[in-house]
């Protein structure tokens, strides 16, 4: 099982890929595109040219994990635009709402940490 938390690093690859790939192609992207190593723990969303699913890449110290998540109905409604980046980090909660087809960036969430007074 994956479990995502609030302080692993989530990099989404902000071109869409060849969902034909599975994990040496997209880990090969990672080393290639996005200048990551794919065994470093970080988990990799990917997205089709149609918008219409995600891949998740994720190496947990034994072996890869690949997730897909297709839509039954429409595509999903938020992506980063390029913007020169080739990637754009997303915290926890962010990649569940976009899972969900959310908007991340539309989301009211808690800040990811307060800093205590020690007085």
């Amino acid at each position: 099982m994956i479990q995502i938390t609030p302080q692993m690093r989530l990099l989404l690859a902000v071109e869409p890929v060849d969902f034909r790939k599975g994990i040496d192609g997209l880990a090969g992207l990672c080393r290639q595109v996005l200048r990551e190593d794919p065994f470093s723990g970080y988990l990799f969303v990917f997205r089709n040219r149609s918008a219409t699913a995600v891949k998740i890449l994720v190496y947990d110290g034994q072996g890869f994990w690949l997730c897909q998540k297709r839509l039954s109905k429409g595509k999903f409604k938020w992506w980063p635009d390029k913007g020169g980046d080739c990637t754009r980090q997303l915290d926890a909660h962010e990649l569940q709402l976009l899972i969900w087809n959310g908007n991340p960036l539309k989301a009211d969430a808690a800040p990811a940490w307060k800093k205590l007074n020690t007085a």
